[in-house]
């Protein structure tokens, strides 16, 4: 007995160094190396006509800046994770900042555009490990009672860095020129180095335990190009799936076949194909990858309906735009909070039907309701995805083993990307159905109005099906 009290009383005496500030640093740290990647998409976005200017390109041209940046991320994220499991996760994160750094002078200082999109795909190498290892760290720094806040608030700072990426790309760019929206990762960088580079233990998972040796060469070639082929296959053609778009997808699924072939045999895979009997993980990144392309949705028509069905201009357009991004910050660290105390899966059902409710709003919302209704319906939708976020990361991190977490939340960043850019091609091509029309700009308000409502109840049953894949779950593990 005796024992046990002492070990209540040290459990207790750790949880007060957590609250009152030993996981500071390093979540301050890891706070803005979820921050720095969102951020340099958001504010690259805003930039795009004025680079499209200075490089003397066309849309379609000027559209690779950001597009090189993003298939990067989602070719080599479960690659860096990997890789952080076997060499540390503290050495590879330092490295991968080093790296987004570097490259971000680099775009800064590019002379012509070839140069630049070289240099934006090394800056999507740095931000895929950022990216891949962040949610790792959370299991080494912070205690299992505390896991859904910090969950919660790395959530808030992915959400800051697309909310204030539009206007701190204009102040900066207003300021500098469009270099600054490059150099600004600099010194945050600089900073996040000095606080991940004190805060983060020395070694951690499979580093210390020994437990990985020898890295699957085969298995990431074959993930880079099937992740590549589906991507381009995704976002080539604006919506129109022609041949190329065919023939990307029938690539895509050969190396996807190769891939589970080569990993079924290989002694060190890059992905351990028993990961996805854990119902908590298998469950949780079906569910990530279909409510990321719901989300898209909401960037996708919401230009277009505001625009062309409510007859917004560009500034009106971009504030209520910047609303849902809003939400989702503010959201993120109260989310974290009722999942420590409800559970993830409460939280993520009360997430799911928030996103739910928000979709079927938006079905019937009738034009005459205006901006209030629209914006009252995103809102909806955006508190929801911060609720399901905190729960889903939460579940999913906590059923991964020490030695895997690295692969674990790159799987996560990963099945994310896959649905944005699922989202961006498939629900862009149901909205322009729903429309009548490719050329979504020509569209009278009455055909935006019905493209929106078609796409937001694909977007529904996308819910749904997330919904009914998280009970049928629960149900077999009880």
């Amino acid at each position: 007995m005796p024992q046990v009290v002492k070990r209540v009383r040290s459990n207790r005496a750790c949880d007060a160094d957590v609250q009152s500030g030993s996981t500071l640093w390093p979540l301050a740290g890891l706070s803005l190396a979820m921050l720095m990647p969102s951020l340099a998409t958001s504010t690259t976005n805003m930039a795009l006509p004025i680079l499209s200017q200075e490089f003397s390109l066309s849309f379609r041209s000027a559209q690779w800046i950001v597009l090189s940046y993003l298939l990067t991320v989602t070719a080599m994220v479960v690659g860096a994770g990997r890789i952080g499991d076997m060499i540390g996760r503290r050495r590879l994160m330092l490295t991968g900042i080093g790296i987004f750094s570097a490259a971000s002078i680099f775009c800064a200082l590019a002379p012509a555009f070839g140069m630049l999109i070289v240099a934006r795909l090394v800056q999507g190498m740095g931000a895929a490990i950022m990216m891949a290892l962040t949610m790792a760290f959370v299991g080494d720094v912070v205690p299992t009672s505390r896991t859904g806040r910090a969950m919660g608030l790395l959530g808030t700072m992915s959400a800051a860095g697309t909310t204030l990426g539009p206007a701190l790309g204009g102040m900066l760019i207003a300021w500098g020129g469009t270099g600054m929206i490059f150099l600004v990762n600099v010194p945050v960088g600089l900073l996040t180095f000095l606080l991940l580079y004190r805060a983060l233990p020395a070694a951690e998972g499979a580093v210390a335990e020994g437990g990985v040796k020898g890295f699957d060469t085969a298995g990431m070639a074959l993930m880079i190009f099937t992740l590549t082929a589906y991507a381009l296959a995704m976002t080539i053609g604006h919506g129109e799936f022609g041949f190329y778009n065919i023939g990307l997808m029938m690539a895509a699924m050969v190396g996807g076949v190769l891939f589970l072939v080569v990993e079924a045999k290989a002694a060190s895979p890059l992905i351990r194909l028993g990961l996805f009997r854990t119902p908590a993980i298998r469950s949780g990144l079906a569910a990530s990858a279909l409510v990321s392309t719901v989300m898209m949705t909401t960037l996708i028509v919401g230009p277009f309906y505001l625009n062309g069905a409510l007859g917004l201009g560009a500034v009106m357009s971009g504030l209520v735009l910047s609303a849902g991004p809003l939400v989702a910050a503010l959201t993120g660290f109260p989310a974290g909070q009722l999942v420590d105390r409800l559970g993830p899966d409460r939280v993520a059902y009360i997430g799911q039907s928030a996103l739910l409710a928000g979709c079927c709003a938006l079905i019937g919302l009738p034009v005459s309701w205006g901006v209030g209704g629209y914006v009252a319906a995103i809102m909806a939708m955006t508190a929801g995805y911060a609720l399901f976020q905190a729960a889903n990361n939460s579940a999913i991190m906590a059923s991964a083993n020490a030695a895997e977490r690295g692969i674990v939340s790159a799987m996560i960043g990963l099945s994310r990307n896959l649905g944005l850019v699922t989202g961006a091609s498939a629900m862009g091509a149901v909205f322009a159905f729903g429309t009548s029309t490719w050329d979504v700009g020509t569209a009278g308000q009455e055909a935006v109005a019905t493209g929106m409502h078609l796409a937001f109840a694909v977007a529904a049953v996308l819910v749904m099906t997330a919904i009914l894949l998280a009970f049928l779950e629960r149900h077999r593990r009880n």
